[in-house]
């Protein structure tokens, strides 16, 4: 039931999206689009996920699967936290990937420690061993800069000890993608001071993600397309959810134009049945009523009324009364 709702839920805002963007491509930064294109159920979507992933752990990943994107409260009173793109890949490693569009009033930074708190307490049911913890990893794209002091791209963030800088167990790793820092990355990019080759896979898939809906960056997006094929995918996906979105707004009027159908001939069925029905209702009640005139008449009669007399008393009319006297 929650994968319908959810799915529902995307459908509906994707459709609202493709209405609004009227042709345009469809921006990724929107978290919607971001989610629909690494979770649809085709090989496309997996294939761009798997590719995405594997850039920004920087490490082979070889199979990629979605999980419920609602993280499950430690106690009842805990914050419930719903998730982009909650995937587990590998033999068991889990990992969660983020789209902030938008500043947020909220803290980012204490956020992503609070998501991979939870991703990893999720790996442990009772009786578990702690070394059978999987690494897990929190991965925020964000159209905002949350460090300008340091011009480093991305931010990654671990356990590890003060000054010898040595991982504690490597378990939990944070990723920051501060789009905005790739602006001169795009522009020398664009404008064919370097080449494909010096940008890391990171960067390629940020800036697809960051430009893809800016008409000044088809160029550059077709060139990515070309040369990297889980970027393909992703556009392969993309340009599936607008062109679904369109049947998907075809569908929805012939469904409601059946329904309305439906609906005006039930409509119509009802009408007719309410007056058939009150039809019999005043046959049955009028021979009723002309049963019990009788009967009255009759009685009369055997008393020694006259038929002017009954015909006031039951309203029958005189020849009827006539023949129930004979």
């Amino acid at each position: 039931m929650k994968a319908f709702i959810e799915n529902s839920f995307l459908a509906r805002e994707l459709k609202k999206l493709a209405r609004e963007s009227q042709g345009k491509p469809l921006s990724i930064m929107n978290d919607v689009v971001f989610k629909a294109m690494l979770s649809a159920d085709n090989e496309d979507s997996r294939e761009a996920l798997r590719s995405l992933l594997s850039a920004c752990t920087r490490r082979k990943v070889s199979a990629v699967k979605i999980l419920n994107n609602d993280l499950v409260p430690l106690h009842l009173k805990a914050k419930a936290s719903r998730l982009d793109v909650h995937v587990t890949f590998n033999d068991g490693e889990k990992a969660n990937l983020e789209m902030q569009a938008r500043s947020s009033d909220d803290d980012l930074r204490k956020r992503s420690e609070y998501y991979t708190s939870m991703l990893v307490a999720g790996q442990m049911p009772k009786g578990k061993l702690y070394k059978d913890i999987k690494a897990v990893y929190q991965i925020f794209f964000v159209n905002d800069i949350l460090f300008p002091a340091s011009g480093k791209f991305p931010q990654r963030y671990y356990y590890q000890e003060e000054t010898e800088r040595t991982r504690l167990s490597g378990t939990s790793e944070i990723i920051f993608y501060e789009l905005p820092k790739l602006e001169r990355r795009f522009a020398d990019f664009q404008a064919g001071k370097i080449d494909i080759s010096n940008l890391t896979e990171e960067e390629k898939w940020c800036i697809y993600m960051r430009y893809r809906h800016k008409e000044s960056a088809e160029s550059v997006i077709m060139r990515l397309c070309q040369k990297e094929e889980g970027i393909m995918r992703a556009e392969k996906a993309v340009t599936k959810l607008s062109r679904d979105e369109v049947r998907y707004a075809r569908r929805v009027a012939r469904m409601k134009d059946e329904y309305d159908r439906a609906m005006l001939y039930n409509s119509v069925v009802r009408q007719i049945e309410g007056e058939v029905r009150r039809k019999i209702e005043d046959g049955v009640q009028k021979k009723e009523r002309e049963r019990n005139s009788s009967e009255i008449a009759r009685n009369a009669l055997s008393k020694g009324l006259t038929p002017e007399l009954v015909h006031e008393i039951t309203g029958l009319d005189l020849e009827t009364i006539k023949d129930l006297r004979s």
